[in-house]
C-alpha cells in the first residue's frame, strides 16, 4: 500500500512539473518568455561576456582577455608580472654568462688546483667556486623561466573564471568595513580599537 501510494506521489509531481514547463517557451540560453498574456523577457548581463573567448584573447595576447572582461585594473598587474619575472630571468642568465666566461678562462688555462688562487685578485675566483656559482645562476635563470610560463597560465586563468563569474548577482548591500571600536572593563578600562564590520 506505501509503496503504491509513493509511486502516486512521484507520478503527480513529475506530471506537475512537465505541466510547469510547457507554459515556458524558452528563446535563447539567457532568455525567456511566459505563455500567458503578459509577455516577460529576462536577458542576462553575463550573456556579453563569453569565457571561451576570454580565455582565446588572453591566451593570443597576454592581457587581453582582462581587457575584454573589462578589467582594466589588472593589466598593470600582468604586465608588472611579466616584466619583474623578464627583468629577474635577464639578471640571471647574465650572470651565469659571466660566471661560465671565468670558469673556462680558469679550465683552459690550468687554473683548475685552488693552490694556484691568487686572493689578491678581486676578479679571480676558484674554480670549485665558480662551478656552484654556474649551477646556482643556471639554477635561478630555469626557475624564473618556469615563472614567466606560470604567470602565462595564470592570467589566462583569471580572465576565463573573471568572466565565469560575471553571471553571478552581488548583493550590494554586501559590505566590510573598517570602524573604529571602543570597550570599557572594569579590569583594563576603557579600550580604543579598530574593528572589522561585515554587513550581509
Amino acid at each position: 500500500m506505501k509503496k503504491q501510494f509513493a509511486i502516486v506521489i512521484f507520478l503527480l509531481l513529475v506530471s506537475a512539473r512537465i505541466m510547469a514547463q510547457d507554459s515556458l517557451t524558452v528563446i535563447n540560453d539567457d532568455s525567456l518568455i511566459t505563455g500567458g498574456p503578459d509577455t516577460v523577457l529576462l536577458k542576462s548581463y553575463a550573456s556579453r561576456y563569453d569565457p571561451r573567448k576570454a580565455l582565446l584573447y588572453a591566451a593570443v595576447v597576454p592581457g587581453m582577455g582582462q581587457v575584454y572582461n573589462k578589467k582594466y585594473w589588472k593589466l598593470p598587474l600582468v604586465y608588472g608580472g611579466f616584466f619583474g619575472i623578464g627583468y629577474a630571468i635577464n639578471f640571471y642568465q647574465n650572470l651565469y654568462k659571466d660566471y661560465r666566461v671565468q670558469l673556462f678562462y680558469n679550465l683552459n688555462n690550468g687554473l683548475e688546483d685552488d693552490a694556484d688562487f691568487n686572493p689578491d685578485d678581486p676578479n679571480k675566483y676558484t674554480t670549485a667556486t665558480l662551478r656552484t656559482a654556474v649551477d646556482k645562476a643556471r639554477r635561478e635563470r630555469d626557475f624564473w623561466v618556469i615563472m614567466m610560463g606560470a604567470m602565462y597560465l595564470l592570467q589566462i586563468v583569471d580572465a576565463h573564471v573573471d568572466a565565469h563569474l560575471k553571471e553571478f548577482d552581488v548583493n550590494p548591500n554586501l559590505k566590510v568595513s573598517i570602524q573604529p571600536s571602543v570597550s570599557r572593563d572594569e579590569l583594563l578600562g576603557q579600550q580604543n580599537s579598530l574593528s572589522l564590520v561585515f554587513r550581509f
